[in-house]
C-alpha cells in the first residue's frame, strides 16, 4: 500500500518539475527563441530560412516544428500510457522520455545556421521528451497525494519548477550577458553552453524522483497479454470510464480551448518581444524571469483561493484575466508595457497551470491504478491545444506578417473556454445537489 501525503515522496516528486522546467524556460521561452531568431535572420534573406529545401519565415518554422512534436505525442501518449498502466511501466517511460529530452538539449550545443536541419530535429526531440516526462510525472499526483491535498501538492510541484528553472536561467544569464568573464569570443557559444547545461540539469535532478517514487504495480489481468492487447484493452477501459464522467468530459473541452491560448502565449512571448518590440536579449530574458518568479506566487495564491471559492470559480476568474491580457498585448508598443503584461501573465500562468492539473486529478476515480491512462487524455488534450494554437499563431503571422493579429486570435480561444467553464459550474452545482 502506497503511503499518501508522505512529505519526502512529495518533495522528490516535485523535483521532477525542478529538473525539466529548465527546458521549458531556457529552450521554449528565453535563450533559444532569441538565439534562434538571431542566427536565422540574415542580411541576404531577412527572416526567411531554408529547411530541407523549403522556405519558411524563421519563427513560423520553429512554431510548426513544435506543433509537429506535440502532434506526434498526442497520438502516442494514450497508447503508451495504457501500456504503462497495464504492465506497470510508468517509471520506465518517465525515464525514457527524460533521457531523450535531456540528450536532445545537449545536442542543441551544436546548433548553428549551417546545422539548421539537425538543430530543428533536436528541438523536436527535446519537446517530445519534455511532454512525455511531464505526462508520467502528472500521473503520480493522485497516487502520492490525497484528494484534499492535491491542489497544494500540484502548486508545490510548479513552485519547485519555477525556482529550479530560474536558478539555471541565472547561471545561463551570466554566460549570455558576460561572456568576457570566461574569455568567450564566439557570440554563439554562450547560448550553446546554456542548451548543454539544460540537458545536464534535466538529466541530473530527475534522478531524485526516479529513486523516490513508488514502484509500479502491473495490472494482473494483462500479465499474459501482448503489447497491442494490453495497450488497447487498457485504453478502451479508461475511455469508456471517461465517457460516463460528465464533469471530466466537459472540463477537458474547457481546458482544451483555454490551453490553446495559455500555452501559445507562453511559447510565443519571447518571439513577440524580439520581433515586434525589438527588445534586446537581456531585456527579454529579464522579462521571462519576472514571469517565472511571479508564477510561484500565482501557483500558491490560486491554491489558497480554490479552498475558499472552489476550483472552477477560480479558473473562470483567471480565464477572464487572460482575455484582458490578449487585448492589452495587442496594443502594447513599449518595453515598460511589456514588463507590466509579463507580471500579470506570470501571476495567472502559475495559477492556471497548477490549478488545471489538480482539478483534473481530483476528479479521477479514487484508488484507480490507471492514473497514467487518465492523465494521457489530459496531456494529449493540452498538447493538441498547443498544436492548434501554435499552428493558428504561425499561420496568421505568415498570412499577415503581423504577430499582433495572431494575439487577437488567441482571445477567441479563451472566450470559448470560458463558456465551457461556465457550463462546468452548472454541472458541478447539479452534482452537489444530488449528494
Amino acid at each position: 500500500m502506497i503511503e499518501k501525503d508522505n512529505k519526502k515522496t512529495i518533495r522528490s516528486w516535485a523535483f521532477f518539475d525542478w529538473a525539466n522546467s529548465a527546458y521549458n524556460l531556457v529552450i521554449t521561452s528565453t535563450i533559444f527563441p532569441v538565439y534562434y531568431v538571431a542566427i536565422t535572420t540574415t542580411e541576404s534573406h531577412g527572416d526567411e530560412v531554408t529547411f530541407f529545401g523549403r522556405t519558411f519565415i524563421n519563427t513560423v518554422l520553429s512554431n510548426y516544428a513544435l506543433a509537429f512534436a506535440y502532434l506526434v505525442m498526442v497520438i502516442l501518449l494514450p497508447i503508451i500510457s495504457s501500456y504503462a498502466d497495464a504492465k506497470g511501466k510508468k517509471k520506465f517511460f518517465m525515464k525514457l522520455f527524460t533521457y531523450v529530452g535531456s540528450f536532445a538539449c545537449m545536442g542543441l550545443f551544436f546548433f548553428k545556421l549551417e546545422t539548421l536541419e539537425a538543430g530543428i530535429i533536436c528541438f523536436v526531440l527535446a519537446a517530445m521528451g519534455y511532454v512525455g516526462g511531464v505526462m508520467f510525472n502528472n500521473a503520480y499526483l493522485p497516487i502520492i497525494a490525497s484528494h484534499d491535498n492535491q491542489d497544494k501538492v500540484s502548486a508545490q510541484g510548479f513552485s519547485y519548477g519555477y525556482v529550479g528553472s530560474v536558478i539555471l536561467q541565472l547561471i545561463c544569464f551570466v554566460f549570455v550577458l558576460k561572456p568576457e568573464l570566461f574569455d568567450i569570443e564566439d557570440k554563439s557559444l554562450p547560448a550553446q553552453i546554456s542548451f548543454l547545461l539544460v540537458g545536464i540539469w534535466w538529466f541530473s535532478f530527475a534522478q531524485i524522483p526516479f529513486k523516490a517514487l513508488p514502484k509500479d504495480v502491473p495490472n494482473a489481468s494483462y500479465l499474459n497479454k501482448g503489447i497491442i492487447k494490453s495497450s488497447f484493452g487498457e485504453f478502451a477501459k479508461v475511455w469508456n470510464q471517461l465517457k460516463q464522467m460528465k464533469f471530466l468530459k466537459t472540463y477537458l473541452i474547457a481546458f482544451f480551448f483555454y490551453s490553446m491560448g495559455v500555452q501559445t502565449i507562453m511559447l510565443a512571448a519571447a518571439g513577440f518581444g524580439a520581433k515586434v518590440l525589438k527588445m534586446e536579449s537581456g531585456s527579454l530574458i529579464a522579462v521571462i524571469l519576472i514571469i517565472q518568479l511571479v508564477a510561484i506566487l500565482g501557483a500558491w495564491l490560486m491554491s489558497l483561493l480554490a479552498k475558499k471559492l472552489g476550483n472552477v470559480n477560480v479558473l473562470i476568474i483567471v480565464v477572464v484575466i487572460w482575455i484582458c491580457c490578449c487585448f492589452y498585448g495587442y496594443s502594447i508598443t513599449t518595453e515598460n508595457q511589456f514588463y507590466a503584461l509579463a507580471a500579470i501573465v506570470g501571476l495567472i500562468m502559475g495559477g492556471i497551470q497548477s490549478l488545471s492539473r489538480s482539478t483534473y486529478s481530483k476528479h479521477i476515480p479514487e484508488n484507480t491504478t490507471d492514473t497514467a491512462s487518465f492523465f494521457s487524455f489530459y496531456d494529449a488534450t493540452e498538447k493538441l491545444a498547443i498544436v492548434i494554437g501554435l499552428f493558428s499563431f504561425a499561420f496568421i503571422e505568415g498570412l499577415t506578417h503581423n504577430m499582433r493579429q495572431s494575439i487577437i486570435a488567441l482571445a477567441s480561444f479563451f472566450i470559448v473556454g470560458l463558456v465551457f467553464l461556465a457550463y462546468l459550474k452548472k454541472i458541478e452545482r447539479n452534482e452537489t445537489a444530488k449528494l
